[in-house]
This record gives C-alpha cells, structure tokens and sequence, in this order.
C-alpha cells in the first residue's frame, strides 16, 4: 500500500509547495534508493486553491479539466482527476480555484473530514506514494489530508514567528492522530531557505529541535535561486536544473523521507505547546 504524505503548514511563503513539488518529482525518479527498477510511482495531489503544486509539473489553470474540486464535491472517480507529468512516474491531481468552494460546501456533509481519505482508498495502492499539498490554513481541507496522511512533513523558515504557528500545527496534528486518525505521525520539520551564516537561523534550529528531537529532519534545503526559477517554468527542479544545489538537496531529503517512512508511527508527546518557550 502507498504511503500517504501530507505537506502541511498554515503559514504561507515557507516552502511548502515547492517541497510538495520537489519531493514528489525526486521520489518518482529514484530518490531515497528505489532499486534497480529506478523510481516509483508517485501521486502529487494539489489541494491549495491557488494551483501552485499543478502549474509547477506544467498544468496551470487553463490546462486543466477535470480537478480535485470534481472528485471532492462532484461525481467523478478521484482516479479521473488524476494526469502524467513530464517526470517519469510522476503523476498530478490538479487543483483550480474551485476548490476555495470546497471549504463552504462541505461544512453540511456529514463525515466531512474524511472525504478525501474515502477517494485515495480504493487507488492507494496504485502508488507507492501520494504526496498531498495543503493549503496555508488549518481549515476544512487540511483536516481532510491530515485525516487521509499517514505522515506529515512540516516545512518551516528558520523564524521566530514560524515557531508559534510550529507549536498550533503539532497541536493540531496531535488532535487529528487522537480523534480521527491514530495512524498518523509527524515525519519531521524540514528547513527551508535555509541560510547557515546568520545568528536567527542557528537559534531557531536549536530551539525546535531540542523540543523535537528526531522529528526534525537531518536535510535542510537552502535558498536557491533555481529553486525559485523552476515553477514559472512549470517543472520540477529536476528537470529545470537538476545540478543547482536545490535540486539536490531536496533528493537527498527524498532519500531521508523513505528511510523514515519505514518505521514511523504515532508520535504522542511531542511537546507541542512548549517549542515556543
């Protein structure tokens, strides 16, 4: 069975599409070992209204026709919705600003919160990975990829403000694994636009992982100028550059990820109000 895996954080502009992005494309082209065989099967599921994980694999709004929106509220199977991407194995659920709807229109359904889990089920094991990227909101459709998740990778910039939305998302999470999903596990904080040379970020990292611990991944992806350029270009930055230095970093991070998924599990009392001290 494919091993679902929610990038999430409510606060916007911290790399959390473009990790989506990118550990997805890396983990389809044989990042994190894959074998002989090469990569993998890999669904990127773009559940952010504004699109920016579907135009980053080449589907802006105008290429779409079918979205996530369809299989959520409509009557289309989830596997309709689903298109191959340039990245062999790499395969796309777009999104569109329909889904900004999902939020109002689903508040009457009953069992709201796991609608998206009841659609993944019966193509889960069509992939040996589906990564979902979630909107900058601990709404409606966060619940719902939080609920489908098996792990969730918690992208953050090495600030004081991102702590204290750090500590409400592991809260949250803590309260989806007790109530709604006790599979669910946090694989880890990644860094990104990570700088070395600055007081701040030596600060911050220490703070979080002394409260974290193991739940902060070993990788760190730096600020990277191909990494900005790849998404105007509708790729992966393995395609655009798969030399840049952002590239790379984020295959070395699919390879951690892999090797963490293995063991994961429920992570209960992990200190989620105290990583603000």
């Amino acid at each position: 069975m494919g091993r679902i895996i929610a990038v999430a954080n409510q606060k916007g502009g911290v790399g959390k599409t473009t990790t989506a992005v990118n550990l997805a494309a890396s983990l389809a082209a044989g990042g994190g070992s894959a074998g002989e065989g090469g990569g993998r099967r890999v669904l990127l599921v773009d559940f952010d209204p504004q699109g920016n994980a579907s135009s980053g694999v080449g589907y802006s709004r105008g290429k779409v026709e079918l979205s996530v929106y369809d299989a959520l509220l409509g009557d289309v199977a989830f596997a309709d919705v689903i298109r191959p991407t340039e990245v062999r194995g790499l395969f796309v659920a777009p999104a569109t600003a329909d889904l900004y709807a999902a939020e109002l229109e689903l508040i009457a359904e009953a069992e709201r919160e796991g609608r998206l889990a009841r659609l993944l089920a019966p193509i889960v094991d069509r992939f040996d990975y589906i990564v979902i990227d979630c909107p900058p909101s601990l709404g409606i459709l966060t619940l719902n990829a939080l609920t489908a998740a098996d792990g969730v990778v918690v992208p953050m910039l090495c600030e004081y403000y991102s702590l204290e939305g750090l500590a409400a998302l592991v809260d949250t999470i803590e309260r989806v694994r007790r109530v709604l999903n006790p599979r669910l596990a946090i694989d880890g904080v990644l860094f990104c636009m990570y700088d070395p040379r600055t007081n701040l970020t030596h600060q911050v990292t220490e703070e979080v992982r002394a409260h974290l611990g193991a739940r902060v991944f070993e990788t760190v992806i730096p600020r990277n100028v191909r990494l900005a350029e790849a998404p105007s270009h509708g790729k992966p930055a393995l395609l655009y550059d798969a030399s840049s230095r952002g590239s790379m970093s984020y295959v070395q991070f699919a390879d951690e990820v892999v090797r963490r998924g293995a063991g994961a599990g429920p992570t209960p009392g992990t200190g989620a109000g105290e990583v603000v001290s």
